[in-house]
């Protein structure tokens, strides 16, 4: 975090440690085990002030949670530029090489409520506060960079297709239902973004290694007047990794924190998140240059189309103190933009800008809520507003009105050259109509373009994703309305997916299917994959017999978190026991060594179950002699008889070549 946020927030940051108790409003307490009464058996008296306090919050200390994005972890970080990109935005935090910038940024699931688990299969929210000189700019995007829906208006549809059917609250935190795959099958410009939602892109391993999208078009401004369209990007420098299926479904009921987790241990480490953000430009007057629409929030651009400028590095570096008072009061808008960032005619964008302020509203009691201490900006705010539910800002005087002589006319405006937030001027005509622009009516082409720029194994993930998610789906209506819509962008799929679900197969030939043959290699997680090992987690299966230390201490030594694995904790030769197989799975590891011998049969059964699940996941295995890997797996990909081997294999990832696994 910004030393400029930090200062800001510490004003409110309080120990109790070592602290008298005390009332809300500084009154000791010499009691707080027992209420006043009327005897020591008889009734409660209303006049037990410390009691009617404590009760009272306790009763409203929960707020309602959000409608989407509920479930969500952040934190503190800061953005440095990378160049003065002043050429294209007034924007200052973008305008001066190496100027800091303090953060806070917010990840979360879309569907589940905030008792649900980390890793479902979902889109997740990618939200970032700037602290900036000119006022707060939030950035709130997703890790997949199309949405399902083109016009706002009809968000609360999807969002209620999605959610638990309200007729059971059945199920949780899953679009693997009817009304969620009937809403797709009924609106159909969803395509793209459901080829994106049944990729492995919905199944992050981590938030570290997830990108983040602003989806929708804005507009840079620069101080000429000259506009940009602009798509933002964040880029991880650990690259874009993900579960497989089979695995995200069992780490959701060891860990339904494994996210949260994730994060903030890593934080705690020192292995702090890093990611560039980039954006793709297109001139004011290059809007209709493209085989899609600008506007279009269920369109990419692609990059090998528009290509990315890279702007800056945020690197997030410490976690919350409270997480309530930060990560669940932290209220992020789409229309908090700052001077050199304006908006676009997307409809989705167009309201979202209304949405956001309505949310908070009820959510966080009133229109205050920029003064809870997250949301504060770090510069000064002054205007004629006052009042409301929790204020805290103790105006003086008797002004509160704009025009006026007794105050000099104060607050002022500023001008735009000045730092004046001012739109940009473009020109709007037309009659008033309900209707959408012919040029989104375009609804497989990218969808189809994304399926060719997977690559086999990605193919394959997708297939098995659809048939689980509409396998799920109770209608055979239903399933039959989406493997006809599906045949659209590729009828392989459409009829692999129909056979598995037991409806008929699509027509033999769709008009629009082969005239898609481009790609956007950019898309695809697996065709330029980032290696590395420094920050995963390896299991480290340890016995009595064998010095696993020389093991351990080389994975340390490429910053591997190395968590040690026996019969029982307590010591073992040098090594202290992390973990029993009991209080230990083997979902929760990025890769597996095994370094001891169990004679007893139960013992070896535990072994061998660790190293079965880490094979089916396609995770790097390791061990030392022969007798600790039993075939087929010594031989298999990504098994390694050598802590050198192990380490390169772990830094590749997952080997999808097993064709024996069965994850």
């Amino acid at each position: 975090m910004d030393n400029q946020k930090k200062k800001q927030l510490e004003q409110y940051t309080v120990s109790d440690e070592g602290k008298d108790l005390t009332t809300n409003h500084g009154v000791k307490v010499n009691d707080d085990e027992h209420s006043l009464k009327a005897g020591d058996r008889g009734p409660t008296l209303m006049e037990d002030f410390h009691f009617r306090e404590k009760m009272t919050h306790f009763d409203h200390e929960r707020i309602p949670e959000r409608v989407v994005h509920a479930r969500g972890t952040a934190a503190h970080g800061v953005f440095e530029c990378y160049e003065d990109a002043s050429d294209i935005t007034m924007a200052k935090f973008l305008n001066e090489k190496g100027k800091k910038t303090p953060v806070f940024v917010r990840f979360s699931t879309v569907a589940g409520s905030r008792g649900s688990a980390d890793t479902v299969r979902d889109a997740r929210g990618f939200a970032t506060k700037f602290y900036t000189e000119d006022g707060n700019y939030d950035l709130v995007g997703n890790n997949i960079p199309v949405f399902f829906i083109q016009d706002a208006i009809k968000f609360p549809d999807f969002v209620h297709a999605v959610k638990p059917e309200p007729h059971n609250e059945i199920p949780q935190a899953q679009s693997a239902h009817d009304t969620f795959w009937d809403f797709i099958a009924n609106n159909q410009e969803s395509a793209h973004m459901v080829m994106w939602h049944m990729s492995d892109r919905s199944i992050p391993r981590s938030y570290r290694m997830m990108e983040g999208f602003g989806v929708n078009t804005y507009r840079f401004v620069n101080s000429a007047g000259e506009a940009h369209f602009v798509k933002f990007h964040w880029k991880p420098l650990l690259g874009v990794h993900s579960f497989v299926w089979d695995e995200a479904q069992k780490v959701a009921g060891k860990d339904p924190d494994f996210h949260r987790r994730d994060l903030y241990d890593n934080i705690e480490q020192g292995n702090f998140p890093q990611y560039e953000l980039a954006v793709q430009l297109i001139p004011q007057s290059k809007e209709f240059d493209f085989d899609f629409d600008v506007l279009d929030p269920t369109k990419i651009w692609p990059e090998e189309e528009v290509p990315l400028r890279k702007l800056g590095l945020m690197t997030l570096n410490q976690n919350v103190d409270n997480f309530f008072a930060e990560t669940e009061q932290v209220a992020f808008h789409a229309g908090h933009v700052v001077p050199g960032i304006d908006f676009s005619n997307d409809p989705l964008l167009q309201g979202r800008l209304f949405s956001y302020t309505d949310t908070q509203l009820i959510r966080l009691g009133g229109p205050n809520f920029h003064e809870i201490p997250i949301n504060r900006p770090v510069c000064p705010f002054h205007n004629n507003q006052r009042d409301g539910y929790h204020r805290q800002t103790i105006n003086r005087g008797q002004v509160s009105y704009n025009q006026n002589s007794l105050q000099q006319n104060t607050p002022s405006v500023t001008a735009r050259e000045d730092g004046g937030y001012e739109h940009y001027d473009e020109k709007v005509e037309g009659r008033k109509v309900r209707a959408r622009s012919e040029s989104f009516k375009d609804h497989f082409t990218q969808a189809r373009l994304f399926w060719n720029s997977m690559t086999p194994v990605e193919k394959e993930h997708i297939t098995k994703a659809f048939c689980f998610e509409v396998g799920k789906v109770e209608s055979k209506d239903v399933r039959k309305q989406v493997v006809d819509m599906f045949a659209h962008v590729d009828h392989d799929l459409a009829t692999t997916l129909a056979k598995t679900i037991g409806v008929a197969p699509p027509a033999p030939h769709v008009a629009n299917e082969d005239l898609v043959t481009k790609s956007s290699p950019a898309v695809s997680m697996f065709q330029n994959p980032i290696q590395f090992v420094k920050s995963k987690k390896v299991a480290l299966i340890i016995s009595e017999d064998i010095d696993a230390s020389p093991v351990k201490e080389a994975l340390e030594a490429e910053g591997v978190v190395v968590e040690t694995i026996s019969s029982q904790q307590g010591k073992v030769g040098t090594l202290e026991v992390d973990h029993t197989f009991e209080t230990a799975s083997p979902v929760l590891y990025d890769g597996l060594f095994v370094a001891g011998v169990f004679n007893d049969m139960l013992l070896t059964r535990k072994v061998e179950k660790f190293v079965d699940e880490i094979y089916n996941h396609y995770k790097t295995i390791g061990y030392l002699t022969e007798k600790m890997m039993q075939p087929p797996y010594q031989t298999g990909a990504g098994v390694e008889s050598s802590i050198e081997t192990f380490i390169e294999s772990l830094a590749k990832g997952q080997h999808f070549e097993r064709e024996d696994a069965i994850g």
